[in-house]
């Protein structure tokens, strides 16, 4: 049996693994990162030391922007002419608007895309397009890969260490008195994209020390009392840090696959350098 030919379409707030930048199914949209007047295209203009770079030296105005729908109605146009469908699956509809701007676009051009909140950002539109292709290249029905993709969404978890407060800051998630609170107590915040893909904090653990191991608990609980296989380790510079997160996960469940990878600048100009993140889905 051949399979269905479907054109798979995320945005650049994805963790973009070797296989997804090499597979010629996958197509990405990049999303726009504004420095006052000036704009760079997430990806592509912008490397993540750049960015590192001009936050360290007092960078203010920073802000991202999603595609604009007419850029996803030319790809939807073409990719129309190319594949039998199209499989759309973005950053959370409650932390950008992206997937909006995929929906209009595909009205513009007038062709039937399958958009999906993936519920998540990075690794978690990474793991919902990795296991979409997985079961198309099963033979899944087409209707059935997107009624799984839609229940898998659901089932990700994740827990994320902010490693610097300012951005949040200056993001106007944290108040004057939040920052400088959390600066002068040495509070490592733990933020999570819940099930709803809403943006909520979870927990503030006093030290670096005990805030990684926090998350080393959260993956170690969830491997004995959920059965998981497969972990993602997210930092934005701060690869030393994940390195030694991943050693000392794999103490206590050696069997894990655990991915280490660096989180997009789009999403770094809002968590900020130094911040580490552990994700995965649900069996």
């Amino acid at each position: 049996m051949i399979p269905h030919k479907i054109a798979w379409v995320i945005d650049s707030s994805a963790y973009i693994n070797n296989y997804l930048q090499e597979h010629p199914d996958v197509f990405i949209v990049p999303i726009n990162i504004h420095f006052g007047t000036e704009q760079f295209v997430d990806g592509v203009d912008l490397t993540s030391e750049q960015l590192y770079e001009r936050i360290r030296n007092g960078a203010n105005s920073i802000k991202t922007s999603q595609p604009s729908a007419g850029e996803f109605a030319q790809l939807y146009s073409k990719l129309s002419k190319e594949y039998e469908s199209i499989i759309a699956i973005h950053v959370s509809n409650s932390l950008s608007g992206t997937l909006s701007s995929s929906v209009a676009g595909a009205q513009i051009a007038q062709v039937q895309v399958d958009c999906i909140d993936s519920l998540s950002l990075s690794a978690g539109i990474t793991g919902l397009v990795e296991k979409g292709i997985k079961l198309q290249h099963e033979g899944l029905p087409y209707t059935e890969i997107v009624e799984h993709l839609k229940s898998e969404a659901t089932k990700f978890k994740n827990y994320i260490l902010i490693g610097n407060l300012t951005q949040l800051y200056k993001g106007g998630r944290l108040s004057s008195a939040q920052f400088y609170l959390g600066s002068l107590l040495k509070i490592k915040p733990v933020i999570q994209i819940n099930n709803m893909g809403q943006l909520q904090e979870l927990d503030k653990v006093r030290s670096h020390k005990r805030a990684i191991q926090y998350l080393v608990d959260k993956v170690v609980d969830s491997v004995e009392n959920d059965g998981i296989e497969t972990v993602y380790i997210m930092h934005a510079n701060a690869l030393g840090q994940a390195e030694s997160l991943k050693e000392t996960i794999l103490l206590s469940c050696p069997n894990l696959d655990v991915t280490i990878g660096e989180i997009s600048t789009s999403l770094a100009v809002h968590a900020g350098e130094d911040t580490i993140a552990v994700l995965w889905y649900l069996p």
